[in-house]
């Protein structure tokens, strides 16, 4: 008579080690908020890792989990801006396409936290290399992928000749609002401004 006592059995459930618990995208979102809340309110210099933990409602250990320094977070945030980038005007028009551009982007610098995060970062960037380049690829990625994309397309319609200069192309086009939005903080854009400003930059791109 045989017995099954000896037979092998299921392998054994492997246990997660210790700290490996899985990360709540709810905490990350989270604390992802309230860093750009930080920011906005205390600066990077002054921001710090249990500000940020209390702002967000969570302990120091959770923000340490996902990044291991202020450096490291903010990094991985202005990164994140490169990716999430700006949907890419498709009017069939060169003025169109940029007077969208620049509703899109004019609402986005209006926001009282983008319009402190982005002098302060500039500032800190002066300071360190490695948010310079963060920031640096968030804004050429971002603003500047859609802005060669608005040329390209005006190139294939013919509403610009091919070879024209496109680094001078692209600071034509997100140079003026943000000089104006960011640097000089102009509090309000006159009735008009935008549409303008779309003409008289493709105007310009057509000189190139």
């Amino acid at each position: 008579m045989t017995t099954n006592a000896d037979a092998p059995g299921p392998p054994p459930r492997r246990r997660a080690p210790a700290g490996a618990a899985v990360l709540r995208e709810d905490v990350t979102d989270a604390i992802r908020a309230a860093v750009f809340e930080e920011l906005a309110a205390v600066g990077y210099a002054r921001m710090s890792i249990e500000g940020i933990a209390r702002r967000a409602g969570v302990g120091k250990t959770a923000v340490y989990r996902r990044w291991r320094s202020k450096l490291h977070l903010v990094l991985d945030l202005v990164s994140a801006i490169a990716v999430q980038g700006l949907p890419a005007p498709d009017t069939g028009s060169l003025d169109e396409d940029l007077l969208l551009l620049y509703k899109v982007t004019s609402r986005a610098l209006k926001h009282p936290v983008a319009g402190q995060i982005l002098p302060d970062l500039q500032a800190e960037a002066a300071r360190n290399p490695e948010i310079a380049d963060a920031l640096q690829k968030a804004l050429r990625e971002g603003q500047h992928g859609v802005a060669n994309g608005i040329v390209q397309a005006a190139v294939a319609r013919g509403e610009l000749r091919t070879g024209l200069d496109e680094d001078l192309a692209l600071d034509l086009i997100s140079g003026p609002l943000y000089w104006r939005s960011v640097v000089v903080r102009n509090p309000g854009l006159p009735k008009g401004y935008l549409r303008r400003l779309a003409a008289a930059t493709a105007a310009g791109l057509k000189t190139l």
